[in-house]
């Protein structure tokens, strides 16, 4: 598996692997957005993409994993966790965050294991479905 940066070539296949871009029209321009803003990256096995993630510094300038997605059979193989290690390298602030419904227990073991601790609780963005919010410190560059 090899993680890189989304290609605007790669919007077709992001948008189709993705069951919610499947659906929502602005989910589809989120995509193609991040990508044309390069930040988007892609996880890719032999040359087919099975999931992305987007890093931006919206959240208070610090930065935020704003998705995360794998496809669902390639779920729980280690793509989720190596699209997060790469994001993690690329961030360019010491604090990073991310988050995930109350009802996405495989995301939550995935965050827990990657050193991600709860921040917070967002309310009413999904309904009855509350938005959690994690964080991880990351080291400074250059340090041991």
């Amino acid at each position: 598996m090899s993680i890189r940066p989304a290609l605007e070539s790669d919007t077709q296949s992001l948008c189709s692997l993705d069951e919610i871009a499947a659906q929502s029209p602005e989910r589809r321009e989120f995509i193609r957005h991040s990508i044309a803003d390069g930040t988007c990256h892609v996880a890719v096995i032999d040359q087919d993409a099975v999931g992305y993630g987007v890093l931006s510094y919206s959240f208070y300038h610090n930065g935020c994993i704003d998705m995360l997605y794998v496809v669902g059979d390639h779920r729980r193989r280690g793509a989720g966790s190596a699209l997060l290690e790469q994001l993690e390298r690329l961030c360019k602030t010491p604090k990073l965050f991310t988050s995930t419904n109350l009802s996405n227990l495989p995301m939550q073991a995935l965050l827990c294991r990657r050193g991600y601790l709860l921040s917070g609780v967002i309310h009413n963005l999904d309904e009855n479905d509350p938005e959690i919010v994690y964080f991880k410190r990351l080291r400074k560059r250059g340090a041991a």
